[in-house]
């Protein structure tokens, strides 16, 4: 039983190669099952967002090599570049990293809480395709208790901080009275939840959500007062758009530079704010050569975060303790599970000599032999029988000069070294 943790992340890729290696939710359940039927793993889960794209899978003698194949081989990457960019992490440091991940020690904004349920996403897609087992399933509850102690006893989920946050941060500062701006939010998931609800509390004068579906869009929208349009609606939207946020899954740009450069005419060349919080992007990066535009990426963030980072080092320095101790204990909990089938093979042969002996004992006595007499007999031949396989071999790896062995089984024996009882027989 082996454990192995592949991914890239935002510290080892720019966006434009996690853009190429992100998985669409649509992917997902076709990906793990062909990826465990390629590279024979057992069990797999991927988590794929916009900052990270990780192959968590329990294999038996498989090479990390095989599995960063597979994985550029479905994106149509070239392994070099792949390499390039991954970390793998195998057994102890797997866990580990799995756990600090969910925990938001590893994310673009330290203590992010969105990465937990991403996290709990990846587990359920990966048990609807069935590529969850005993190893994974445990790894993952592990994993969620761990991320929840972390929230729960320290302070790193205080003031909750997330892409979404750091987005809207970033527009104060370019703006400085965003009661006076009107927002555009492109997508309704949860990401474009968060900025709405972090534009709604700055007071921003007027939000539009716009959505490939005008009914999620009008759900969303009608949580923080806001209007709701259809994608198609963009253009006409963009006029009177002085802060422009977008997180969609589409696999093709939905804002492009024509589309913008219209829009700043009809504004009089007013400034427009965006950020594309999408992988892959949804706004052309040649929007970004125009002027009066000043359009950012998720990397772009790294600025903002980097405040954020001073004010959590304290907790994070907890958190990495609490995430340690989760992946020990759980390493501790598998290798005592790796001894179960060793312990009820040994116990079922106990119990069938045991059986074997009573049966004789009973045999005995049915024929009127002295009870006192078949008791002792039932002990010493009990005695016998389960110490024989044992005496056998310990001779046998004395004469092999297994000196190590011998001091192994003084322990699993817990015999004390100055005792003066007889040597087996």
């Amino acid at each position: 039983m082996a454990f192995l943790a592949l991914g890239i992340n935002h510290k080892t890729a720019s966006v434009d190669v996690r853009e190429r290696v992100a998985f669409t939710p649509e992917q997902l359940v076709e990906a793990l099952q062909q990826l465990c039927r390629v590279t024979h793993s057992r069990e797999a889960a991927i988590l794929s967002t916009c900052n990270r794209s990780e192959l968590y899978i329990e294999h038996d003698h498989l090479s990390a090599e095989a599995i960063l194949q597979w994985l550029a081989n479905y994106h149509q990457l070239s392994l070099e570049e792949l390499r390039s960019s991954a970390y793998i992490h195998e057994e102890d440091a797997a866990v580990r990293h799995m756990m600090r991940v969910a925990s938001g020690l590893d994310s673009l904004v330290l203590g992010e809480p969105q990465i937990l349920g991403q996290m709990k996403s990846a587990y359920a897609v990966a048990r609807e395709a069935g590529t969850i087992g005993p190893l994974l399933g445990r790894l993952f509850q592990a994993t969620f208790s761990a991320a929840k102690q972390v929230r729960t006893d320290t302070a790193i989920g205080e003031n909750p901080v997330s892409v979404a946050f750091a987005a809207v941060s970033l527009a104060k500062q370019i703006f400085s009275d965003l009661q006076r701006s009107q927002a555009l939010l492109i997508g309704a998931g949860e990401t474009i939840t968060l900025v709405a609800r972090h534009l709604h509390e700055q007071g921003v004068k007027r939000i539009v959500v716009a959505n490939r579906t005008l009914e999620r869009a009008s759900t969303l929208a009608a949580q923080f007062g806001a209007h709701a349009v259809l994608l198609s609606d963009i253009p006409a939207e963009l006029v009177n758009s002085d802060i422009v946020i977008s997180s969609t899954a589409s696999q093709l740009p939905i804002l492009g530079k024509g589309a913008v450069e219209s829009a700043l005419k009809l504004r009089k060349h007013k400034p427009i704010f965006m950020v594309d919080i999408a992988v892959p992007r949804d706004i052309e990066p040649e929007v970004g050569e125009l002027d009066d535009v000043y359009l950012y990426s998720v990397d772009d963030l790294h600025e903002v975060v980097a405040e954020n980072l001073k004010s959590r080092q304290g907790a994070a320095q907890a958190a990495e303790g609490l995430v340690t101790s989760g992946a020990d204990e759980f390493m501790l909990r598998l290798r005592e599970l790796a001894a179960v089938d060793v312990l009820r093979a040994y116990r079922q042969q106990g119990e069938r000599l045991r059986d074997e002996e009573l049966q004789k004992a009973q045999r005995l006595l049915a024929n009127g032999a002295n009870a006192e007499d078949v008791l002792v007999q039932l002990a010493r031949g009990l005695t016998n029988k389960l110490l024989h396989a044992p005496s056998v071999q310990l001779k046998k790896l004395s004469a092999e000069g297994r000196v190590d062995a011998l001091a192994m089984a003084q322990e699993l024996f817990a015999l004390n070294e100055g005792s003066t009882d007889k040597p087996l027989q």
